[in-house]
């Protein structure tokens, strides 16, 4: 049985995962109708409500895009703990050991000490031994290639994590 919910906009959009609290408080107040399955049930002295997997809201709400808020833990999860400059990642015999996720750090391609700030397209994942070595330089000047461009994460979908339900499948692109 499923403890969250899947909350779709009137256009059928998903919107968001609800805990079941929510869900019923969404029902009771008539803002949502249930589209499909069983999520969990609700028993009450007289009687046993279901309460559904897929809820759709009556009227739609403008729910704007919004853009990915920048954290060192972000760009480190963005790159995948993979170095921007030698490519290495996390479980990697590099550097003479495995590699693990203390190994990584963020770099700032246009140093701090230069006015470059903490922003998805100036920052990236990068080994501790690469960082080092670039040091207060742009990678140009400590001749380092980077292997990407840095760019701010979509983020204009709804994250689902473990089992997801069948009934989550024909809203959500698994």
């Amino acid at each position: 049985m499923s403890a969250r919910v899947l909350l779709l906009n009137a256009t059928y959009e998903p919107l968001r995962v609800i805990p079941i609290r929510r869900a019923v408080a969404l029902l009771m107040r008539g803002v949502v109708e249930g589209v499909d399955g069983v999520a969990a049930q609700v028993h009450t002295p007289n009687a046993v409500f279901e309460v559904p997997s897929v809820l759709r809201l009556r009227y739609y709400v403008n729910a704007p895009r919004r853009g990915a808020v920048w954290s060192r833990r972000g760009v480190l999860s963005r790159d995948s703990y993979r170095c921007i400059y030698c490519g290495a990642s996390v479980g990697d015999r590099s550097h003479s050991r495995i590699l693990s996720r203390s190994d990584f750090t963020v770099d700032h391609v246009i140093p701090r000490s230069r006015g470059g700030g903490n922003s998805w397209g100036n920052t990236a994942c990068a080994c501790l031994w690469c960082n080092g070595r670039k040091g207060a330089r742009t990678p140009h000047e400590a001749g380092m290639r980077m292997r990407w461009e840095p760019k701010t994460p979509r983020v204009g979908y709804v994250v689902a994590s473990g089992d997801v339900p069948a009934e989550w499948r024909i809203y959500l692109r698994v």
